[in-house]
C-alpha cells in the first residue's frame, strides 16, 4: 500500500497579545493589523487638522499688522471711489518652531511604521496596538501600507520645505556647488502646501473613519500596471475594489 507523503505548511506563530501590530515576528513578508492602523491613522489626525488651520491663517491671512493707534485721512480716494486712509503697519512675519517640530514628529512615525525594527520606536503604535486590543484583528501585508506612508512621508516634507525655503536653498546650493535656489525669497507656491494639507487630510480621514487606504490602492494599480514588483505574493493579487 502506497502512502503518500503530505508536507506540512510552515506554522505562524500566534500573534503576541501584548503587542498585535504584527502578526508574527517570524514572517518573511510582514503582515499589520488593520484595526491597529486604523486607530493609528485616528491619533495622527490631529497633526494635518493642526497644520491645516496653520496655513489658512498664511495664506489668507492679513499680511500687514497695524502698529499705530491713528488713522489718518488722506482725502484721498483710489479708482474704485474708496477712501484712503494713512497708517502705521509692518508687514507680518511667522515663527513655525511649534509647527516644524509638529511636522519632524510626523515625518518621524511616516517613516518609524515603514520597518519592522524601527516600528518599536514609534509611541502612536504601541498606543493604538494597546486600544485595539480587544478588537478582532485584520492582517493586511506590510508593502501597501509602506507606500501610502512614502506618500505621506513626501508631503510633511513638502511643507517643512515651504516653511523654511532658505534653508533647504542652503542645502541644495551647497550640495550641488550651484545657486539653484533663492535663499532670499519664498519659490514655493503659497497655496501648494495647504493643498497638500487637505490632501493629506482626506487620506488619513478615509483610512481612520471609512477604512480605505488611498495610497494601498495606488499601490496595488501600480503593481497591475507593472510599475512595482513586490516579493509578496498577496501584495501582486491586490483587489483595487477590495
Amino acid at each position: 500500500m502506497n502512502t503518500a507523503t503530505v508536507s506540512a505548511a510552515p506554522a505562524v506563530s500566534p500573534p503576541d497579545t501584548r503587542y498585535v501590530w504584527f502578526r508574527s515576528r517570524d514572517d518573511v513578508q510582514p503582515y499589520l493589523n488593520e484595526t491597529a492602523v486604523r486607530i493609528r491613522a485616528g491619533i495622527m489626525l490631529a497633526i494635518p487638522i493642526y497644520m491645516a488651520f496653520t496655513l489658512v491663517d498664511v495664506v489668507f491671512g492679513g499680511r500687514w499688522n497695524v502698529t499705530g493707534d491713528v488713522i489718518t485721512d488722506t482725502f484721498e480716494t483710489d479708482f474704485d471711489g474708496r477712501i484712503l486712509y494713512m497708517v502705521e503697519a509692518v508687514r507680518r512675519t511667522y515663527d513655525y518652531t511649534v509647527q516644524t517640530w509638529f511636522l519632524f514628529y510626523a515625518l518621524f512615525e511616516m517613516l518609524a511604521g515603514m520597518s519592522v525594527k524601527t516600528s518599536y520606536l514609534s509611541p502612536t503604535i504601541w498606543l493604538s496596538t494597546w486600544l485595539a486590543r480587544r478588537s478582532p484583528a485584520v492582517w493586511k501585508p506590510l508593502a501597501p501600507k509602506r507606500f501610502a506612508w512614502g506618500i505621506g512621508a513626501s508631503m510633511i516634507s513638502l511643507c517643512l520645505v515651504f516653511f523654511h525655503p532658505e534653508k533647504f536653498a542652503a542645502v541644495v546650493n551647497t550640495v550641488t556647488t550651484l545657486p539653484l535656489l533663492p535663499t532670499t525669497e519664498q519659490y514655493l507656491p503659497r497655496w501648494l502646501p495647504l493643498l497638500m494639507v487637505w490632501v493629506c487630510l482626506g487620506f488619513m480621514w478615509l483610512e481612520a473613519i471609512l477604512g480605505f487606504c488611498v495610497g494601498c490602492k495606488l499601490h496595488a494599480l501600480f503593481v497591475k500596471l507593472g510599475w512595482l514588483q513586490e516579493e509578496c505574493e498577496e501584495c501582486n493579487n491586490l483587489n483595487l475594489r477590495a
